[in-house]
């Protein structure tokens, strides 16, 4: 597979993480879409081997869904705002500290937007965990399992290399 096909590859798996944090669209499977058209373009081993692993996890976060609260973001005043900072904190908290670091990150993430909107520490924490369960946690466990598929192809193909 070349540059520029794997370029393409990441495109999708970016709009596949950016997708996780909008309401309707498909993230999580642009994610494994996009690991499904390397590993066919590219079959090896460990290309199969991150597949098979992004399908578990992405089977897994269905079934962990399935278990927490339905998505209410909107009715808990979330806002566009609010999604974009905490998914830019858990991807840098995923790359900082990886893979137990996008946790913080996406509260911590959420936190700074409620701060700066709602302007003090009681009313942010506050904000911040009506979001939580209103669905943050929700959408925090789709985000988990695509940036660890991310993750994995990013690994595979610097290990490829």
């Amino acid at each position: 597979m070349g540059a520029w096909e794997l370029a393409l590859v990441g495109v999708v798996m970016m709009l596949g993480l950016g997708g996780v944090l909008v309401p309707g669209v498909p993230g999580s499977w642009l994610v494994w879409a996009g690991a499904l058209w390397w590993a066919l373009q590219d079959p090896h081993g460990r290309a199969w081997a991150v597949l098979v692993g992004a399908t578990l996890v992405l089977l897994v976060s269905l079934v962990v869904r399935w278990q927490l609260p339905p998505r209410r973001l909107r009715e808990s005043g979330a806002t566009h705002r609010l999604a974009a900072y905490a998914g830019a904190g858990a991807l840098l908290g995923f790359c900082l500290v990886p893979v137990v670091g996008a946790a913080p990150g996406f509260v911590g993430g959420m936190y700074l937007a409620e701060r700066l909107r709602l302007g003090g520490h009681g009313q942010a924490a506050t904000a911040v965990r009506t979001a939580l369960r209103a669905g943050g946690w929700n959408v925090f466990v789709e985000l988990y399992a695509c940036l660890l598929i991310v993750g994995a192809w990013v690994a595979a193909v610097v290990l490829r290399g």
